[in-house]
């Protein structure tokens, strides 16, 4: 007995938990953000050591010329000649209102103004998970807001001065282009994705030939036969508005790319779901709403998004065929002799690409949220 206790007592049995204690600095905090994601391999330094150098190269004149000896205020160009060589942001200033609006008169800017806080009421809700009723919310944005939309941008009833088309410029005209894209691309190219798989030869030889088409030939030429060639091969006195032939032949072009980003999606979902779907008596149509398409849709979210995102920078071309859109309607803006000075250019230029970049940057980070929420089938 003697002996057990003897060896017993060389034993330590832990009446408590240990401590818990910190992770090491090196892992955590700063420096271990740093070491994961700059320093975790000697190519990954090297590259990071090189763009550091060129952040420290070129942020510091970047800096000096859009914010330390920018012009912010002043009437006329002779407060950007006369105080340096920096951004003439006075320019924009002056001309703040003609690259949101272009030429739309100025007692009607409450329309346009209407417009985007009725579009803002649409696209919110649809994008916070926690609101309910998203096929409601989904009809509006898709049907309802683009016919008061219209009604309210181009007036002619309900006692609403008509405003020709002619004036619309600015970031309106891109957000209108872009915005009629988008929402006709998505449903057309899903159609259109369909149908290229169709087991019906008719149906799929239309479908392949569009895209086919479509994707061969570049916008601008699409938006050169629907404004100039079009027009040609209607009867007499038979015409479409500008805008409406841009809309329409942006839409077609965008929504066979995004077919193909769709039918990317459909070959990627595995055999067994149709075969499942097909099992339990579905019907065709059943298939693809209950169980395909929202698999599809859920992989294929980074090609729709980059599709949107090419789409509203594409909005730019429409000024080749005559309608000012922002980057057109900022271009125009260079040949007032009141704001002709060396930096007006590049002024409104850095402008017009942080406009750009702010909704393409907030397209792209929304996409990775919404991924990043609906990836539960694949977390370990």
């Amino acid at each position: 007995m003697s002996d057990i206790q003897s060896q017993t007592d060389l034993f330590f049995v832990r009446q408590e938990l240990a401590p818990t204690l910190p992770p090491p600095r090196t892992a955590s905090g700063p420096i271990g953000w740093l070491r994961k994601n700059l320093f975790a391999t000697p190519s990954n330094s090297v590259l990071s050591i090189l763009g550091i150098l060129f952040v420290i190269w070129a942020l510091p004149p970047l800096l000096r010329w859009a914010i330390f000896d920018a012009q912010w205020t002043g009437a006329t160009r002779d407060v950007c000649v006369a105080n340096g060589a920096g951004a003439c942001w006075a320019f924009v200033r002056a001309n703040f209102g003609q690259f949101i609006f272009g030429r739309y008169t100025d007692p009607e800017r409450w329309r346009v103004l209407l417009f985007f806080v009725l579009m803002a009421a649409g696209l919110v809700p649809l994008a916070i998970p926690s609101v309910p009723h998203k096929g409601l919310n989904a009809l509006y944005v898709i049907l309802i807001f683009p016919i008061i939309g219209a009604i309210l941008l181009v007036g002619g009833v309900f006692g609403l001065p008509e405003v020709e088309t002619s004036l619309w410029g600015g970031l309106m005209l891109t957000i209108v282009v872009a915005y009629v894209g988008m929402v006709v691309s998505l449903p057309l190219g899903v159609i259109l994705a369909l149908g290229r798989r169709s087991k019906m030869p008719g149906v799929r030889i239309v479908c392949v030939s569009f895209i086919e088409i479509a994707r061969g030939v570049p916008l601008i030429t699409v938006l050169f036969m629907a404004s100039v060639m079009l027009p040609l091969f209607l009867p007499p006195g038979v015409t479409f508005d500008k805008l409406l032939r841009a809309l329409i032949g942006v839409a077609l072009f965008a929504s066979a790319y995004m077919a193909e980003v769709i039918r990317g999606g459909l070959q990627a979902v595995p055999k067994g779901q149709y075969e499942g779907a097909q099992a339990v008596g579905l019907s065709y149509w059943q298939m693809m709403r209950l169980v395909v398409l929202p698999q599809a849709i859920k992989i294929v979210i980074p090609g729709i998004v980059n599709t949107f995102i090419g789409l509203f920078k594409d909005t730019s071309l429409v000024y080749i065929i005559g309608l000012f859109e922002l980057l057109g309607t900022v271009r125009n803006s260079f040949a007032n002799p009141q704001w002709a000075t060396p930096e007006t250019p590049a002024t409104g230029l850095f402008f017009t690409a942080l406009v750009f970049w702010v909704f393409c940057f907030g397209m792209s980070q929304y996409s990775q949220y919404t991924e990043r929420r609906l990836n539960t089938g694949h977390k370990r």
